[in-house]
Formats: structure tokens, sequence, C-alpha cells
């Protein structure tokens, strides 16, 4: 996983540019630019919610990006140590995510939730799918024809959106800030005036080899549309790097249907 390609996809988007955002949280923009780049470590859990402040995301969002223990997390371990026991016992079984499904609606149904400020849910990708806008195993020579697969499936759920333009779209999103967030994954996205939010999948059949932050190969493209700049935007970009890091390329990878795929997507989400 790479927190850092993550944070410049973020930051691009909230309109912030590197001088902005460094001093908004206190440190050199030098100092941010490695972290983007991948040279210097994660930034500290303080450091990771002053970012998500100035972003306007959930700080638990990011530390899950950056495969961080959340503060408020961390807390409750320490002030119920018993909470880790339960935790051990769920790894030891191995629960699938349709079983930890099972465990959150027992506990929805008996311990109803209470908001707690900053860790809020986040929408799932899920719902943006359908069968329609999944692409299984497709070959394709290099990114482009990937990003031109994926606009004429989304243009097909958008009226009047033209899926040569909504390509183009995509590509010129590129140009301002590279959509992968590594583990094989991109998120292209481009911004529809007046379109609801609406996702489409595609496999790939054979790794592209591509200047990745992390090096891996691009297996996986989720491309997003929506019409609303800001914090709901943010949030999905930063949900879709947080399945990235959960193994998300891995788990589709051979998978034949696009239902099947939209069922495991499913499963991986109900671990959030």
């Amino acid at each position: 996983m790479h927190l850092g390609a993550t944070l410049r996809l973020l930051r691009v988007d909230a309109g912030l540019s590197l001088r902005d955002l460094a001093r908004r949280i206190g440190v050199s923009s030098a100092y941010l630019s490695r972290v983007e780049n991948g040279v210097d470590a994660p930034p500290t859990q303080e450091r990771l919610t002053a970012i998500a402040r100035e972003l306007d995301v959930p700080p638990g969002l990011l530390m899950d990006v950056g495969n961080r223990v959340s503060p408020y997390v961390a807390g409750y371990l320490e002030d119920v140590p018993a909470a880790g026991t339960l935790m051990l016992d769920i790894a030891r079984r191995k629960l699938t995510g349709a079983q930890l499904a099972r465990v959150r609606a027992f506990l929805d149904a008996e311990f109803p939730l209470r908001e707690v400020r900053g860790n809020e849910p986040v929408p799932p990708l899920a719902p943006l799918l359908s069968p329609e806008r999944v692409v299984v195993q497709l070959s394709c020579g290099d990114y482009e024809d990937a990003l031109d697969v994926a606009a004429g499936r989304l243009a097909a759920a958008l009226p009047g959106v033209d899926g040569a333009a909504l390509a183009e779209g995509l590509r010129q999103r590129e140009g301002d800030a590279p959509s992968q967030v590594g583990n094989g994954v991109a998120v292209p996205h481009a911004f529809v005036a007046g379109a609801a939010p609406v996702a489409a999948l595609v496999t790939l059949a054979r790794p592209l080899k591509m200047d990745a932050p992390d090096g891996q190969p691009l297996r996986l493209v989720v491309a997003l549309v929506d019409g609303h700049v800001g914090r709901a935007r943010l949030m999905r970009l930063a949900h879709v790097a947080r399945l990235a890091g959960r193994g998300l390329a891995d788990r589709l990878h051979g998978l034949e249907e696009p239902q099947r795929v939209l069922e495991t997507l499913e499963e991986l989400e109900a671990l959030r």
C-alpha cells in the first residue's frame, strides 16, 4: 500500500497545493513531498489527523489507508483490554466478510451505534456498481484502453454523456495526479455536472506495467464519476484506496462473473 500516493490524490482533488497543505499542518513542503513520494515514513497519527482535518475527511479513514490504528481504537483497547481478546478470537476463526456481516447485524440490533465524531461511515462502493458496469478479465494493451472501456460503461449509465468525451476527461484528470493508489489498483475519476455518483470496475486479464508508486503492476481499475466536488468525493477515493490496501485486486483476481465480483466486493466492504 502507498499512503503517499493517496494523500497526493486527495490533496489535488481538494484543490490544495503542496505548500498550502504543508503550511496548514505545520510541516515543510519538502517533508510533505517526501511523504507523498514514499521517501519518508508515513505520518504519525497526529499528523494524519491534521491532514484529515484539512482535507475534510474522517481521520479514521486515513488511518485505515495508512494501516495505522485509529487513536479512538487504541484508546478503547487500552480502556477495555477484553476487546483485544475478542479480536484475536475473530482472527483465529478466520471469519469471512459474510460472517462478519452477521456479527455486525447482531451488534447493530443489540448495541445500537452511538455517533462518534470523526468516525462517520463512508458510503460503500458496491451500490455505485451494477453487473453491466463490471468488466472482468479485460485484455488490453495499455492503460488508456482500460480507461476507454470504463468510460463506455459509465457513459451508458449517464444520459447525454459521450463515452469518448468522458474517457478524455479521465485522461486529463490523470495528468493532474496519477490515480494509482498501490496494490495494483487505480481509481480514475471525472466530474460530470449534475451526475449522481456512479462507478465502473475493470479487472485485467494481464497486469499492466506502469510507473506505480509501489512498483506493482496495474490489475484493477475502479472508475468513478459524480456531479459534485468536495467531501463525499474525497471519501470515496480514500475508501477505494483502503479497499486496495485490504487486497481488493487479489480478491477479485480470476473471478469470471460480474455478479461474483460484486458479491466479493460486498463481503470485503462488510469488514469496514
